[in-house]
């Protein structure tokens, strides 16, 4: 009995450093080696080796110089409310809920007096309320507005959002993406 009891303790303690210890541990090693970009949280930095944000979080853009990024339902980045961006999340409120129609109304009223076509993802909020990325449709849609305000080429426009386009994952999985904070960034360098 004693020595299944000691077999038991001397299994159970080298599972635990195998799973807790050299697991996590290679894990890391080989995230920080091969992945340092994507294991750190792909964060942007400025020209003042400044983070600024990250190309996995959409960002709040009010600006008619920027292209307008899909809105959320938690205020992860505007104002005195805004919380952490560690949350994430959907309304979860029914497609008959007063308050989701409203919301709705009102951003496609915002889109529309900003001279804006509203698509779906410029008006309905992503899963995790935290998307980055737009369609192809919603970026051009944008162009001309941000031209008139920026005194740009629509060609000009036209190539950057192609360069910011995220392509499918393995050229099958996935629609192509603009990624807002990364396109906005783009259109700060060049105007």
């Amino acid at each position: 009995m004693i020595k299944e009891i000691i077999t038991a303790i001397r299994s159970s303690v080298i599972l635990w450093i195998l799973t807790a210890l050299i697991y996590p541990f290679f894990l890391i090693f080989i995230g920080q080696t091969v992945f340092p970009y994507q294991a750190n949280g792909s964060l942007i930095k400025n020209n003042q080796n400044q983070i600024i944000g990250s190309a996995l979080i959409g960002q709040t853009f009010t600006s008619e110089r920027y292209f307008i990024s899909r809105p959320s339902v938690i205020n992860y980045s505007e104002g005195e409310d805004a919380k952490p961006t560690g949350l994430s999340g959907a309304s979860n409120l029914a497609p008959s809920n007063p308050e989701l129609i409203q919301r709705v109304e009102q951003t496609i009223f915002n889109l529309k007096q900003a001279q804006i076509e509203p698509t779906a993802d410029l008006v309905y909020t992503s899963g995790s309320g935290l998307d980055p990325h737009i369609t192809l449709e919603s970026a051009r849609l944008q162009i001309p507005r941000i031209a008139a305000s920026r005194n740009l080429d629509v060609n000009q426009l036209e190539i950057l959002i192609k360069k910011h386009t995220n392509k499918r994952f393995l050229s099958i999985f996935g629609e192509p993406g603009v990624n807002v904070l990364t396109l906005n960034l783009a259109l700060d360098e060049i105007s």
